[in-house]
């Protein structure tokens, strides 16, 4: 791992974390400049094969949050920062830190939920009529909590930035890299 494109990416995720936590957005004027940055870094260090690393990764980025930015469970900021980390770190390894990154949205989640049980009982109350339907009938019935019912946002770029750094760290340890 590049000692420069870990650093890159650990700041911006650092920024988009904080800013996501204080605002629940994550700024394009954040996710543009650091795409560019790292479109223009691989471009000057490995020319064209470079960029299309770069840009792959991107690419992949944008594509693995696109459908549930799609379904409303996503913003659209946390699509821009998976797919300028994306543009940092390769398709290879932002396809790792997607994985990673849904392990840890999904522990964020259960913490969000478990620090609520009105919120926790509103999730689980429709889901367990739905159980109940699903055995009557065979058919899966679940209607979702509405949306003013008070489930809180999450602000998915701690988990984007959780997972990412988990993934570089991973890269990191198995090379060798703090050696020397």
């Amino acid at each position: 791992m590049d000692p420069i494109i870990f650093t890159a990416v650990v700041l911006s995720l650092a920024v988009a974390s904080l800013i996501d936590l204080r605002s629940q957005r994550i700024p394009n004027a954040l996710t543009l400049p650091c795409a560019l940055a790292a479109l223009a870094y691989h471009l000057l260090t490995q020319g064209p094969q470079g960029l299309w690393f770069s840009l792959a990764g991107l690419g992949v980025g944008f594509g693995l949050m696109l459908t549930p930015f799609l379904f409303r469970v996503m913003g659209g900021g946390d699509v821009k920062l998976l797919a300028a980390v994306g543009a940092w770190v390769g398709p290879q390894m932002v396809l790792v830190a997607f994985l990673l990154t849904s392990l840890a949205g999904g522990a964020y989640a259960l913490v969000v939920l478990a620090r609520s049980s009105d919120v926790l009982r509103g999730v689980f109350t429709p889901l367990r009529a739905a159980l109940y339907a699903t055995c009557a009938t065979g058919e899966f019935h679940y209607q979702p909590a509405p949306a003013a019912s008070g489930l809180p946002k999450l602000c998915y770029g701690l988990a984007i930035a959780s997972g990412t750094v988990a993934a570089m760290l991973r890269t990191v340890f198995s090379s060798g890299w703090l050696a020397g």
